[in-house]
């Protein structure tokens, strides 16, 4: 492969996703003309929602914190070659799990709570999509359908429990679980209104960007998720690496449902499902499932979801009109994989495969 060629390869993602960006953007300005907004007021706004302050660069960065851990939930599956959108079911399952966890452990000290909140949270969200990416490996079910329909499946068992068996009757009209107390309760990060959650989304980018290139587990992953066949064929246990991504990267979104319970809530409810794992399906696409533009991506975004108030106040929108933003990204990233290829009179040409190139190298 010649250095044009690699540098052609390297640079045509970042072309295709700018381009999708950039288209998303004039899609949301029209819509905004069409509704009756400026869309450059409205832009301005959501700067504004999002950086214009240290107020409310915290805001974006609380919005940030489970939108990382989410974003993992897709990413890390995705390089071992299945798609899963589970998210949000792994994240609900995941705060259950870890209100469970806290509530059964209120005589223990409390970082040995936090902790065993954190695994109880980590492995029901782990299991979670690692049984959707099973279905697909050993049953041929398509993941994409069994982890969106999961997601049904783990907020109607959250709701069901906490208006049933775990129910506070306290909680009245709201239906909770009991409180954890505050001592059990995470933190904020000194100084600021910002749990330390934020923490826990950056570390975990850092830890899968390195397992994935810098360890031999890191290189298996991305060998079965290039090519399945060629994987099988050097003796890789395909079943183990795509189940053990999978389980991580649920892990993380689960982590993100406790990080919700323990930091914001105090208590598992219906309020824990606010979108988070919707939203990290979208992160993990326009960050090209890497680990760390994850995090750069999750905080744009955190930023968006940030300026649903002020659109409201200054510009009369509907707080949906924050939705349709994602929906509209979230087409433009799926429509721009036609864009593969397109960029060559830029760019150059494209690689040739690997197997082209060792025939081509027969005299």
């Amino acid at each position: 492969m010649t250095n044009e060629a690699s540098s052609s390869s390297r640079l045509e993602p970042v072309a295709v996703t700018l381009t999708a960006i950039v288209g998303a953007v004039l899609l949301f300005a029209m819509f905004c003309a069409w509704v009756g907004a400026s869309p450059a007021g409205v832009f301005a706004s959501i700067y504004k929602a999002g950086f214009g302050s240290w107020y409310s660069w915290q805001n974006s960065l609380l919005r940030a914190a489970p939108l990382m851990l989410c974003g993992l939930a897709t990413a890390l599956p995705a390089q071992a070659g299945i798609i899963t959108v589970g998210n949000e079911g792994a994240f609900v399952v995941g705060g259950l799990a870890a209100a469970t966890a806290g509530l059964a452990t209120l005589a223990a000290p409390a970082w040995l709570c936090l902790v065993l909140m954190g695994l109880a949270g980590g492995f029901a969200g782990g299991a979670w999509i690692a049984l959707a990416a099973g279905l697909q490996q050993y049953r041929g079910v398509n993941a994409v359908i069994s982890s969106l329909l999961l997601n049904y499946i783990g907020i109607a068992l959250l709701l069901q429990l906490v208006e049933g068996p775990m129910h506070d009757p306290g909680s009245f009209n709201f239906p909770a679980t009991y409180p954890l107390p505050p001592r059990d309760q995470l933190g904020n990060i000194s100084g600021t209104r910002v749990h330390y959650g934020l923490v826990f989304g950056v570390i975990a980018c850092l830890l899968v960007w390195f397992l994935l290139e810098r360890t031999v587990w890191g290189m298996k992953v991305k060998i079965v998720g290039g090519n399945a066949r060629t994987a099988k064929l050097v003796g890789l246990p395909l079943g183990q690496i795509v189940l053990t991504a999978s389980f991580l990267g649920g892990a993380c979104a689960g982590l993100a449902g406790m990080v919700e319970v323990a930091a914001i809530h105090g208590r598992a409810s219906h309020a824990i499902s606010a979108g988070y794992g919707y939203v990290g399906i979208l992160v993990a696409f326009l960050a090209r499932q890497s680990p760390l533009r994850i995090v750069v991506v999750s905080l744009v975004l955190g930023a968006v979801l940030a300026s649903g108030g002020i659109l409201q106040r200054d510009h009369e929108l509907p707080d949906a009109t924050i939705t349709v933003f994602e929906g509209i990204a979230f087409l433009a990233i799926l429509a721009s994989e036609a864009l593969y290829g397109r960029f060559s009179f830029v760019l150059g040409p494209r690689p040739k495969p690997l197997e082209r190139e060792m025939a081509d190298a027969k005299p």
